[in-house]
């Protein structure tokens, strides 16, 4: 079907226009069937391969909606968020289009002035708890990559949330996309939803298997040989280039990825233009500065992109992410190992994907094939349409027997049936308080009657197995005053409901409520704090002890043992090295908050630049979240100590820092510099004059530094010209 006959269908001249701008001038076979059968109309579940314009259709559900009232598109990750968020801003720029991702704390008021919202899971479920008005304007929610019901981290939130979703709007349009999975018309069947699946491609995808310095293909079967100068990956890595095409390379984790790529630059550089090579440089340039002070990764990762490959994993900063997967579209970097991550994430094709490691490592187990369902995820990204006229998967194998074995499975296999994991305890307890407090369930009865729309008891057809753990969950929190039950009616407290709203674990909260009442017995610093929200579910996974940290962690212990606000768990019990890993986390965010360089942490703690941000923003939050509880509960003693500890947390900083952290381009480096010069505070700097500031921060710095102060600087300027001139 022509773009241009959706007009015939009610669609707006301007949204086609849009669509034309943005290439696409004709609907997927596919596509022209849901929108000539009007099945967005109606609750739909779409189940496609990766990349074949599952967004297209959602496009073109929102248009319908937005004269009616609001449209959610919900996303597990905030990289996606991001991403679907600048397409929508293109596609709709009459409309108002919002990003809400992140702040657990907040109804998010100003929402209600926006027609679309885009937002990860976690914080729609937040914004429920939080009972924002402006959900009842919403007409239509869109589920992105709704297979993540499988998930165990991520599943059980999204399956509570499309239930209270459904309890909350009854008359709301769902609309879930997914990659194609074995069970899909069950999940359809849940939602009562139209049910599409298709095969469908937009380019073609051969699969196939290397080894012994040769790809084998599968329908059809063909075969060719490679270099048998360089190893597997480095040759299937020139071949590519030799096409003049890109490649994508799956490994298992951030240091295979980090270490494959610095190997490949030999064989990459050779293939850039001289044109190319300039660009590069600038954007490596760029990568290299995102940090006041460069740390050895960034160094790393900007000469692997000077030579047009990179590396990409969840321990690159946002901003260098967001360099690498945009300069990867322009054609400029031919080369990325990433790992996992980037195939549940950004949408980043490539002409040839390839798996170098089929197997994961889990602690305990060992070495695990990944699933079929995951497989297919990274191999639809194989094919760039309008560019490619088909696309390549590769596995690489050991033998020749493995291939045959592994292409059996992934190739030729079916992926699982995706399953609900409602079961695990920790987000079952979450969820049972943030349904308590906010009345979707008052009494056993609609306790029942919610878990029963569930897609737990769809699959299971009784919720037995998880009655059990309801009612000692509910248990538990009648014991820690989060809810209380009478004549019963089982309501939650007014402490439930914040620890509900501050998207708590109760488990977590209850230790915190248990560490603030010993603060009088004990001898309060830093460390105190620091270990206490360490010790959580939240800031899990710890960093792990090795043998060489035993003796100065234990020393550590054992000089501080009358700091901490939990009971210490003898050698010989299971909690020990759980309590030794949040030992050693709470340790490195002491060193980043008495100002140790970043690189020097990376180095002491073996963690990424992203990795270290990411424990630091939710330091802030469990540490913002302990501050409420200890508001509500009158602990008065500890607020100003843990909003300062906050403050530094934030920007890595001792106290003396903390005033002149305040100024905006003022961070750690910069405002330690400042104060060593004599510069203490706010007062300080007002009194110097903008020359010698200049001379201790930089011209540009100083100017912004002194506007901030709200000094006249146009009208010193101006006296400067009088002077020069007369």
């Amino acid at each position: 079907m022509e773009i241009e006959r959706l007009k015939d269908f009610g669609f707006d001249e301007n949204l086609i226009n849009k669509l034309k701008n943005l290439g696409i001038k004709k609907l997927y076979p596919y596509q022209a069937k849901i929108v000539k059968e009007g099945l967005f109309d109606k609750n739909l579940i779409l189940f496609v391969p990766t990349a074949a314009g599952k967004t297209l259709i959602a496009t073109l559900a929102i248009s319908k909606i937005l004269n009616k009232g609001k449209a959610l598109y919900v996303v597990p990750l905030v990289a996606l968020a991001n991403e679907k968020y600048e397409y929508f801003k293109r596609i709709f720029p009459e409309r108002k289009v919002a990003l809400s991702v992140g702040d657990y704390d907040s109804a998010d008021p100003w929402l209600a002035n926006y027609d679309l919202i885009i937002c990860t899971t976690e914080k729609l479920d937040s914004l429920i708890r939080h009972s924002a008005d402006w959900l009842l304007d919403c007409k239509l929610v869109i589920i992105d990559e709704i297979h993540m019901l499988n998930d165990i981290k991520r599943g059980p939130t999204l399956e509570i949330l499309i239930t209270k979703l459904l309890y909350l709007l009854p008359k709301i349009k769902l609309i879930g996309l997914s990659a194609t999975i074995k069970n899909s018309r069950e999940i359809a069947e849940w939602l009562r939803a139209n049910h599409f699946s298709t095969s469908f491609r937009p380019v073609e995808l051969f699969e196939g298997v290397a080894f012994d310095s040769k790809i084998k293909f599968f329908n059809p079967s063909r075969e060719y040989e490679l270099s048998t100068n360089l190893s597997l990956d480095a040759a299937i890595v020139q071949d590519t280039l030799r096409k003049k095409k890109q490649i994508l390379i799956f490994t298992s984790a951030r240091k295979n990825a980090e270490t494959l790529a610095k190997k490949l630059v030999s064989v990459v550089k050779p293939w850039l233009s001289k044109n190319e090579k300039e660009f590069l440089i600038k954007i490596s340039n760029e990568i290299e500065n995102v940090l006041e002070v460069p740390t050895k990764q960034c160094k790393e990762l900007a000469k692997c992109v000077k030579n047009g490959i990179a590396f990409h994993h969840a321990g690159l900063l946002p901003k260098q992410r967001k360099l690498v997967e945009d300069n990867f579209r322009n054609g400029l970097i031919k080369v990325v190992v990433a790992t996992p991550t980037l195939a549940m994430g950004v949408n980043l094709p490539a002409f040839r994907v390839v798996l170098k490691d089929i197997r994961r490592y889990y602690p305990g187990v060992g070495k695990v094939l990944i699933p079929v369902l995951e497989y297919k995820q990274f191999v639809g990204r194989a094919g760039r349409p309008g560019y490619d006229e088909w696309g390549e998967s590769i596995i690489i194998c050991k033998t020749e027997e493995e291939a045959l074995q592994l292409a059996e499975k992934y190739i030729f296999g079916e992926p699982e049936e995706i399953t609900s994991k409602l079961a695990y305890e920790p987000m079952l307890r979450m969820h049972l308080l943030a349904l308590i407090a906010n009345s979707f369930v008052t009494n056993s009865k609609s306790m029942k009657n919610f878990f029963k729309k569930t897609f737990f008891y769809f699959q299971y057809g009784d919720i037995y197995y998880i009655q059990e753990k309801l009612e000692e969950i509910l248990e538990n929190l009648k014991e820690w005053n989060f809810v209380v039950e009478k004549d019963g009616k089982i309501e939650a407290t007014i402490l439930g409901k914040r620890v509900s709203e501050l998207y708590l674990d109760p488990l977590t909260a209850h230790n915190f409520i248990r560490g603030l009442e010993l603060v009088k017995e004990k001898k309060v610093n830093e460390i105190s704090f620091l270990q206490l929200i360490t010790n959580s579910l939240e800031m899990k996974p710890l960093l792990n002890i090795r043998l060489t940290d035993l003796p100065e962690i234990s020393n550590f212990i054992l000089e501080n043992q009358h700091c901490f606000l939990q009971e210490i768990p003898e050698e010989f019990e299971m909690s020990y090295e759980d309590f030794l890993k949040s030992v050693k986390t709470a340790l490195l965010l002491k060193d980043w908050i008495n100002e140790m360089s970043e690189d020097d942490i990376l180095t002491k703690y073996n963690v990424t630049p992203g990795e270290l941000r990411v424990r630091i923003e939710i330091a802030d939050w469990l540490l913002y979240s302990l501050h409420e509880l200890a508001l509500l509960l009158k602990h008065k003693q500890v607020l100003n100590f843990l909003r300062k500890l906050r403050i530094r947390v934030q920007n890595g900083i001792k106290e003396e820092l903390i005033p002149l952290i305040k100024l905006k381009g003022i961070g750690r480096i910069r405002a330690r510099k400042l104060y060593n010069s004599g510069l203490k505070n706010l007062k300080d700097l007002k009194e110097i004059s903008l020359e010698r500031l200049a001379a201790i921060i930089g011209e540009k710095i100083a100017l912004n530094i002194k506007k901030q102060l709200g000094e006249n600087l146009e009208v010193k300027q101006e006296k400067q010209k009088t002077l020069t001139f007369s």
